[in-house]
């Protein structure tokens, strides 16, 4: 019977303040269709920061006496092992690939067909190699530490350059600057919320000293405002959904087609984001209505 009374005093509420409820809706939704977008591009960018991060491998060049001066001699089996012992050892290493000299040399025959002919080189200048892929792009410059001096058997250890340095900030930039973004369209969104419903409360304060003063609980007062946050959160962030569906399915390909089919980045899938924009948007309205609510309960 209670939760009857108060659905039915939201319910009422609701249409006796439409303009205040309609502002409440209406910020509710510009906050959830911004903070969709956020994550959505967000995510996208992380992904693909990600994608190029992975690509940053430590490469290992053994001996070979047709490649580097410093070398006399091809590194031998025991020298390749005993590397190879010493990666896998490393907590920084993912996997180690081995590329032999033959692989080397047809791949960049692949690449460079023009430049690089097998049948008409004297002899094989690529050396044997062994890729190190770390278990996080950082730990690249860990592994190269290691290696140096180079053990026996080894010409050079390559991967931690400048290249891979500004790959490296720029990621830890990028997720820096979307979680800072996040939390602030967060507050935000919370700001504007509550002030709205605080709008709608304070145009009603006199109901609510009159529902005190005749023996009304806090509950019963505070039940139908966070009801009617409730259904303005839900409407709202429902809204900004069906925006989101329609910016997805009609001005993304439009805009960045070539983007959204790329297998190098992908956003987090649109049911969660469509989740969490749901979510977000109940508990910010709801707790707006909640929280502003307890100075008027003060009588």
């Amino acid at each position: 019977m209670k939760l009857k009374l108060v659905g039915a005093e939201a319910f009422r509420s609701i249409r006796a303040s439409m303009s205040t409820t309609i502002a409440a809706t209406m910020t509710v939704l510009i906050g959830m269709f911004l903070l969709g977008l956020s994550i959505a591009l967000g995510t996208w960018v992380l992904s693909y920061s990600n994608h190029v991060k992975s690509g940053i491998h430590v490469k290992v060049y053994f001996c070979t006496a047709t490649g580097y001066k410093q070398c006399s001699k091809d590194a031998n089996t025991a020298q390749m092992n005993a590397v190879l012992k010493t990666l896998r050892a490393m907590p920084e290493v993912k996997k180690v690939n081995y590329i032999p000299k033959e692989t080397a040399l047809a791949e960049q025959a692949k690449k460079l067909p023009d430049l690089v002919d097998p049948k008409s080189m004297p002899y094989n200048p690529y050396p044997n190699a062994y890729e190190v892929t770390p278990a996080k792009a950082q730990f690249a410059k860990v592994i190269q530490n290691r290696l140096s001096p180079p053990p026996a058997g080894v010409a050079e250890v390559k991967g931690y350059d400048a290249t891979a340095q500004r790959v490296i900030k720029v990621g830890k930039i990028v997720e820096s600057i979307f979680l800072i973004g996040v939390a602030l369209l967060l507050i935000a969104s919370t700001l504007l919320i509550g002030n709205t419903i605080r709008l709608s409360i304070f145009a009603r304060r006199r109901e609510i000293e009159v529902m005190k003063l005749v023996g009304a609980s806090n509950w019963f007062v505070r039940g139908p405002f966070v009801l009617e946050g409730l259904i303005c959160g839900l409407v709202g962030s429902l809204a900004a959904v069906v925006l989101l569906v329609l910016g997805k399915t009609v001005a993304l390909p439009a805009i960045l087609g070539h983007v959204t089919n790329s297998s190098q980045g992908h956003a987090l899938a649109f049911e969660a984001i469509a989740v969490i924009i749901v979510a977000t948007g109940l508990m910010l309205a709801a707790a707006g209505s909640g929280f502003t609510l307890r100075r008027f309960l003060k009588v």
